[in-house]
Parts: C-alpha cells; structure tokens; sequence
C-alpha cells in the first residue's frame, strides 16, 4: 500500500470544506451546503464497536481514563483504536508519546493512524504536531465540525474490534455531531466524586439518553488520596458521589480510580499506567473496567 506524507501546510491554508486538507481525490463526495438534509449515520468503515469517553466536565481525568482503557482492551487481544475528538485540546499524543509524529496518507487520501503500545491512534494534535505546543487552533464552529466530519470518516483504521472517541468536555456541538453521524455502541461517562463534576456528568448521561445512545456506565476517578508515607487515605473531592449517582439512576458503576501521582506522572511521561505498572493495583483497576464494557458491548 502506497503512504505518502502528509502536509501541515495544507491543513493551515485550507477552507470550510476541507480543514484537514486532505488531498480531494478519490475522497469520499459532499453535497452542496444547500442539500444537505439531516445527516445520516454511517459506521465508520472496518470498525466493529465505537464507544465513546465522556465527561461534560474538564479537568476530571477523561482523556488518561480513556487512553488506559484502550490499551487494557489491547492487551486482551482485542484490536483496539483511540479517536481524539478534542480539536482544540487533544491529549491523546502526549498520553501515547507520539506527540512529534505526523500521520501519513494512503493511495485513498485517507489519514494512516499512528500506533504505540499496540493502540492506533489519530487527533488534531499530530495533524499540526508541526506547531509549537501552545499554538492554539483558532476556528470557528463550522471548520470544527467539518474537521471533526472527516476524522470520523476519513481515517483508514486497517480493522478494528473496537475504536474508543476521547470526547473534550461539554454537550454541545461536537457531541451532537457524534451521536449523529456514528452508530455508537456506548458511552461511558467520567467524572469526580466532587458535586460541582457531578452535575455535569448528569447532564452528560441525560444528553446520551437523550440521543438514544447506550451508557454504559460511570467511572469515578480521583476517588480517595492514600498518603504514600503513613498510608492514610483523603477524599479529597468528596466519599462516592458517584457511586450514589450510579445508584440513583441505574446506571452501571463501572469501576473507582484513586487519585495517584504515579498515575498523572505515567501519563505525563507518555507511558499511561497500564503499560508503565502492568501488575499493579492501579493498572488492574482499568482492566476489570475493560473488562466489564467488553461484556456489555458483547466484543
């Protein structure tokens, strides 16, 4: 299969309908904006199962959540592939230490993943890994959505059993889009047990009600601080919010993460804990939360 590189350039100096700047030919057709109708779900082509991340809320550890997710999933065999959505704040390269690579193309013009610890990977982050770290993305909704539009259908994947969307917070523009255009096989939603995060992720699991999408469950993380020197444990943002949360509205409790340093220095180190620590409590903790969404998706 041919590969060519990619060019930055194009991606900068592009317009509306093509962000990315993906050369157009063999890519799949557009309607005029003035045809267009209600978009149509497509599956995203060799992907069995798309779930996706969410949270509503910044800051509550979703993208570290997700990345160690995958790579759980990946060492049960499964083919797994992690979609960063986030246009504006894409964590995904750091958390896979692939911050400096660029995606290449195919003989389709379709974006080739990137892949480290056997997880592929793609996000805004390395299509402009060019850029310097703080040069921010400056668009507007419609460039975004378009962007996002080809990241979901232009990616040549190679086969997956299952394909994890790291969502950025919110339930706007970028959710909705989503849920529109993917058949999903879930959501799980991320959160603190801190109230203020909680009723964000409420709105979260009300918006992927709303939609008709599946939640899977919750994930509380950042539970409970264990002082490495006398071992006593401080819940720092509160004692099982959501925990009770789950209780309250049937909602699956899929598994409880504490807040380690060993955990966010993995992660800034590009060596998420399940790679870093295999056979520690920690990094057991993200497999049985593996392997309860591979039961309920039925991988």
């Amino acid at each position: 299969m041919s590969k060519r590189a990619f060019s930055k350039l194009q991606c900068l100096h592009s317009g509306h309908e093509n962000p990315l700047g993906l050369p157009r030919s063999n890519a799949p057709p557009t309607l005029p904006r003035a045809q267009r109708g209600l978009p149509t779900k497509r599956p995203i082509p060799s992907v069995r199962h798309t779930i996706a991340i969410s949270s509503a809320k910044g800051g509550v550890g979703k993208s570290t959540i997700a990345a160690n997710l995958a790579l759980s999933l990946a060492r049960q065999h499964y083919r797994t592939g992690v979609l960063d959505t986030d246009i504006f704040g894409p964590s995904i390269p750091t958390l896979f230490n692939l911050s400096s690579s660029s995606p290449r193309l195919n003989a389709q013009n379709q974006l080739l993943p990137l892949s480290n610890y056997g997880v592929k990977t793609m996000s805004m982050g390395n299509i402009l890994a060019d850029r310097k770290e703080d040069a921010p993305v400056v668009w507007r909704g419609l460039m975004v959505m378009k962007a996002l539009q080809q990241l979901l259908h232009e990616v040549d994947w190679g086969g997956l059993d299952i394909l994890i969307l790291d969502l950025p917070p919110g339930t706007g523009d970028t959710q909705l889009t989503i849920t529109q255009q993917i058949p999903l096989s879930g959501a799980v939603i991320v959160s603190t047990p801190q109230d203020l995060a909680l009723k964000d992720a409420l709105k979260g699991v009300s918006m992927f009600e709303k939609v008709g999408v599946r939640v899977l469950g919750m994930v509380q993380n950042m539970s409970v601080f264990k002082c490495p020197h006398c071992g006593e444990k401080t819940n720092v943002f509160g004692e099982e919010g959501v925990r009770k949360v789950c209780q309250e509205r049937r909602v699956e409790f899929l598994g409880d993460v504490e807040l380690d340093r060993n955990i966010c220095g993995d992660a800034d180190k590009g060596i998420p804990t399940v790679v870093a620590e295999p056979e520690s409590e920690r990094a057991k903790v993200f497999v049985e939360m593996a392997r309860k969404v591979r039961d309920m998706i039925e991988l």
